[in-house]
């Protein structure tokens, strides 16, 4: 410790000249000028090392003792200093150094968000942008418990957050709400009727009365569990069939055919780049665009604009607020051609495929598939036949005029 003080006040080695030396060094030790590693190089010459800033007052009392003083050497960060005393420059960028570190160490450089799953992290950054946190603001301006209070009004989804403030850092803890149950509805007057035209291959009747059998044939439209419910009266009784309204709840799979078409133009039109090219630089620090180098002005009638953005990482994979951004700008012209027709129709056939598979649902079962292709009127058109296992079963409501 003591030789960092040392290093920091500076020290000094000094040769001392007189006939009687030593009546300096007792005027030092009455002064508390401090002095070590002290050297007798002959009766009338000695060498120390003293402190730097008590050279003054060492040349006085060498006068009063008929001494002269000699500094052979300094060391020390007031010597590493005077070096540069002369550059202004230097001085100038470490002055600007330690106001940066000072002052910049207080703002906010990035903000992270750690527990979510459901809910996308640019939802709760957009949240919190809103109400003031994001890179560049103030840090100690921000009161972290009440900003999370008003964040978690406007984000049902979430049922906890904490917001910690790390030096430049935030940290954004979460936690994501237990999503409640659907309740089923129970109430009302429904029939299960059919959705598409199929063969009924099996029934699950939960609530109602069935209205077809398995092996039954229906359309589109016909009711397949009836909401109207008769309830026998007791044997050997004279009471009549009592009939009630309820919401009929059940499952009914069929076997059934669809029949789906999509089509595309033979010809398109592509974009051709004539080798016209612009490029614009720009730097983006804490939400400021800087535009750098380049010129936005555009003559082209027709052209591409392309973004390409490179965001600062430190070595420790830390993101920071600093982006450098390239805009490049491609000049083109319109050209038809005609498609690739096999290209097009396999195009065409995963579509039709992606269109059945969200009709028949995640519990449908798709049997036989067949495609047709044609070209008609410029275009080519996919036909998809397909025999498909679905749940054809969907609530509609019944007639208010429909008696029990």
């Amino acid at each position: 410790m003591r030789r960092l003080m040392n290093y920091l006040r500076g020290m000094a080695v000094v040769r001392l000249t007189g006939l009687f030396p030593e009546r300096l060094i007792n005027l030092c030790a009455q002064e508390g000028i401090e002095f070590w590693a002290m050297e007798w190089l002959d009766e009338h010459t000695v060498r120390f090392t003293t402190r730097r800033y008590t050279l003054g007052r060492l040349e006085e009392l060498a006068g009063r003792a008929g001494c002269e003083v000699g500094r052979e050497s300094s060391r020390g960060l007031p010597d590493f200093l005077s070096r540069f005393r002369t550059r202004y420059a230097f001085l100038a960028g470490l002055a600007f150094a330690l106001c940066a570190v000072s002052v910049l160490s207080r703002f906010v450089l990035t903000v992270e968000v750690t527990g979510n799953e459901r809910v996308p992290t640019a939802v709760i950054l957009s949240q919190l942008r809103q109400l003031g946190v994001r890179p560049g603001v103030y840090g100690p301006s921000l009161d972290c418990k009440q900003l999370a209070q008003d964040a978690l009004l406007g984000l049902e989804d979430l049922s906890w957050m904490a917001i910690n403030l790390h030096g430049t850092r935030v940290e954004v803890v979460v936690r994501e709400a237990v999503k409640r149950p659907e309740r089923l509805d129970e109430s009302g007057f429904f029939h299960i009727v059919a959705q598409a035209d199929g063969l009924v291959v099996h029934m699950e009747t939960e609530r109602g009365e069935a209205v077809v059998r398995e092996g039954d044939v229906v359309a589109k439209g016909d009711v397949l569990i009836s909401g109207i419910v008769s309830m026998e009266p007791p044997q050997y009784t004279d009471m009549p069939i009592v009939e009630y309204q309820t919401h009929a709840r059940g499952r009914v799979w069929a076997r059934s055919w669809r029949t789906l078409t999509a089509a595309i133009p033979v010809q398109t039109g592509v974009k051709e780049y004539t080798g016209e090219e612009k490029s614009v630089w720009s730097v983006n620090f804490l939400g400021h665009r800087v535009k750098i180098f380049g010129n936005t002005s555009i003559s082209w009638p027709r052209y591409d604009k392309i973004t390409s953005v490179r965001q600062a990482v430190l070595p420790g994979g830390r993101e920071l607020p600093l982006f450098w951004n390239r805009e490049t700008f491609r000049e083109y012209a319109p050209r038809s051609i005609e498609v690739d027709r096999e290209a097009a129709r396999q195009l065409l056939e995963e579509e039709l495929r992606k269109r059945l598979d969200t009709l028949i649902g995640e519990d449908g079962q798709v049997e036989q598939t067949r495609y047709s292709a044609r070209v008609t009127g410029g275009r080519l058109e996919v036909t998809l036949t397909a025999q498909c296992l679905e749940e054809i079963g969907e609530e509609a409501p019944g007639a208010e005029g429909e008696n029990p």
